[in-house]
């Protein structure tokens, strides 16, 4: 991001409101069904199998189910955040005391649970891409706007927070 870009997202607070952050969620996980998509066509057309047998479809299973729960909690826990009280702790609630972005763990474990249950290579191929791209551009364009936003508490919160 260029000076003068920066300078203008400070003096221009609105530029910051609440749908800019959600937009740039938004494109990440049409990101990942996108690349979803390409996958399991892929599949469809190629076959390759990784696994020669099912004796990986409960861990499968077992990744649906946590991504599921992951996704959930994580949303749950995001409406309730106090935007009129900010503190490093009203970051670190929920899954969030764990990680900055639980739902993009969990999608990257949903994806990959089914990749592994379907056997599919080319699913689990652009499960991998899909978290890469989200983590170096999106993931790094919003935690630029909440440090913006928030200032040093979520800062503070970031750096406790590594994962």
């Amino acid at each position: 991001m260029d000076n003068e870009n920066k300078k203008e997202q400070v003096l221009n607070p609105e530029a910051f409101r609440r749908g800019r952050v959600h937009r740039i969620l938004a494109h990440s996980y049409t990101l990942y069904f996108a690349l979803f998509l390409v996958g399991v066509c892929l599949d469809i057309i190629f076959r390759f199998k990784i696994f020669a047998s099912s004796t990986m479809v409960p861990i499968g299973i077992i990744l649906l189910a946590i991504a599921s729960l992951l996704i959930f909690w994580a949303q749950k826990t995001s409406r309730n955040l106090d935007i009129a009280n900010m503190s490093v702790e009203s970051f670190r609630k929920g899954p969030y005391r764990y990680t900055r972005n639980p739902t993009h763990w969990g999608l990257f474990f949903l994806m990959l649970g089914f990749g592994i249950i379907a056997n599919a290579v080319f699913v689990i191929l652009s499960t991998l891409v899909s978290f890469l791209i989200s983590k170096l551009y999106f993931l790094r364009k919003q935690e630029n706007i909440l440090a913006i936003k928030y200032g040093a508490p979520y800062l503070e919160y970031k750096k406790r927070v590594k994962f």
